[in-house]
């Protein structure tokens, strides 16, 4: 809350923004503007925030956070493009959306996933698609690189 309360007082269009705060501890603190496109909200979890705007209505962040709980035992990732879908099937956005995007930065400064569809008639669809490619040819590759843990990176006979 203390974070969210300086972003506020430091942005003087902050009636114009979504914005979500989450700590080491999982509290989460979220606002949106006023001047937000309807539907504009958000739903705060323990851990987690989904905010929206141009959305069909409340149930839209209702459904993703609903089954953004109920799939905790799945990787992040996943959870998140589930979460998409649901909120999609509730309604999704208004303007019929051609792009998706999962971006998740682990302990590095570099991401751990990046996958991002633009311009696409079914972009949840193709996120689901490149998920599985992503999973499959690119994070091996990204936990071998190095860290700041292990500057050499892991080499193709050990494990990353």
């Amino acid at each position: 809350d203390d974070v969210l309360l300086r972003l506020k007082r430091a942005d003087p269009r902050i009636e114009a923004r979504q914005v979500a705060v989450i700590d080491a501890a999982g509290r989460t603190a979220s606002h949106t503007g006023g001047e937000c496109t309807p539907w504009a909200g958000s739903f705060a979890g323990h851990g987690f925030s989904i905010q929206g705007n141009r959305l069909a209505g409340r149930q839209v962040v209702d459904a993703a956070a609903a089954d953004f709980e109920k799939h905790a035992d799945k990787p992040l990732p996943e959870r998140m493009i589930e979460a998409l879908c649901a909120g999609d099937g509730a309604g999704g956005d208004r303007h019929e959306e051609e792009s998706a995007a999962v971006y998740v930065v682990d302990t590095e400064d570099y991401p751990l996933w990046d996958i991002r569809v633009d311009h696409h008639p079914e972009p949840l669809i193709e996120l689901r698609r490149l998920y599985a490619v992503f999973r499959e040819r690119l994070l091996p590759e990204i936990l071998r690189m190095p860290t700041r843990a292990n500057p050499a990176g892991a080499s193709d006979e050990s494990e990353a």
